[in-house]
């Protein structure tokens, strides 16, 4: 497609103000050219096949609403229990279980070559894509090409391209149908294109990786990502906890790591007021601070009218143990990662 033509998509398709030059308002077309431009130099220095770099190129469009979308990510606004029940739901846990019986031999093929067992895979299925339900609607390499165009993270959506490219180009699909987030993520496990190409697994054999629309490359896939990144089917994710009214909240931020008899010895217990065990695991802990400060604020109030009263409610935490770890290396989230850890527990 040449310049004029792109010039011409872009204007009818988006009324995007075209201009030469860069300026408020206005859509930089040289710049766009640059950026196509680069594309194809790079693409053929890394041996990514003409017909690949072609049909990339073929139609590209700038998405005004994903520039948007990146500009305007909202803050993290709701408590950890919010999120948790709404992450956490019913629906979600009903449809974890009727996926488990749906998918019995495949589930246990990955946690026999990968050591992840069925709740642990299902719960991120769950998490990432509603168990597949959740319909991206983002061509990817448009979305690449416009958060390139966008500059704030160029390299790493460049690389991302690039790496989409070759994925596409070697299990011989069609880059054009390729669909995700508008951030990049793609298929059941919402993978980038780069975590695709270090993990991804032809888990049904057919020569192919095609983690959308194969169920069994794509948790084989998920299987493999957390196999690497250390998992132990052996620990437990979080353990839930209580703590004391003179908790320090200086050491929730899950980076402080003590031995459970040395949190045990600090005032922390099970939520029933049992004794938490006392192996030699070694734990962090978090939780919401802002809940634990309102706890405190109440309890004040409460003790200030009447002395007689229990001066702190129950104030749930939770330790963190080493596969916590993993999973913010997959999501660097801790409302996250306790999500997980209570979806799996649900689906066991």
């Amino acid at each position: 497609m040449t310049h004029k033509m792109i010039s011409w998509l872009v204007a009818t398709l988006f009324a995007v103000p075209l201009s030469a030059n860069a300026g408020a308002g206005t859509f930089d077309m040289e710049r766009w050219y640059g950026i196509l431009d680069s594309v194809r130099t790079r693409a053929a220095s890394e041996n990514i096949s003409d017909a690949m770099i072609t049909s990339t190129l073929r139609s590209p469009a700038f998405i005004p609403s994903i520039v948007k979308s990146d500009k305007n990510q909202s803050e993290f606004k709701l408590t950890l229990d919010g999120y948790l029940a709404r992450t956490v739901n019913q629906t979600r846990i009903t449809q974890g279980q009727k996926m488990r019986h749906k998918y019995p031999t495949m589930l246990a093929r990955v946690e026999n070559k990968y050591g992840v067992p069925p709740h642990v895979i299902l719960a991120f299925w769950g998490m990432e894509s509603n168990y597949g339900d959740v319909r991206s609607r983002h061509k990817l390499t448009d979305a690449f090409l416009t958060l390139m165009y966008d500059g704030r993270r160029e390299t790493f959506f460049g690389n991302q391209l690039i790496s989409l490219m070759k994925i596409a180009d070697k299990n011989k699909l069609d880059i054009n149908s390729i669909y995700g987030s508008w951030a990049g993520a793609m298929g059941h496990f919402q993978f980038i294109p780069t975590t695709l190409a270090q993990y991804g697994v032809d888990g049904n054999g057919d020569g192919r990786i095609d983690i959308i629309n194969n169920v069994s490359d794509a948790m084989h896939s998920a299987g493999n990502y957390l196999n690497k990144l250390g998992w132990d089917q052996g620990q437990r994710i979080v353990r839930r906890v209580a703590l004391p009214a003179d908790f320090d909240l200086g050491l929730l931020d899950g980076k402080t790591k003590k031995s459970l008899p040395e949190w045990a010895a600090m005032g922390i217990t099970n939520p029933d007021g049992s004794p938490i065990p006392q192996s030699d695991m070694v734990a962090g802990i978090v939780a919401d601070v802002t809940d634990v400060e309102r706890a405190r604020s109440i309890a004040k109030s409460v003790d200030a009218m009447d002395s007689d009263i229990a001066p702190m409610p129950v104030v749930t935490a939770y330790l963190t143990y080493p596969n916590f770890y993993r999973i913010k290396r997959w999501n660097n989230s801790n409302w996250y990662a306790i999500a997980i850890a209570n979806l799996a527990d649900e689906l066991h």
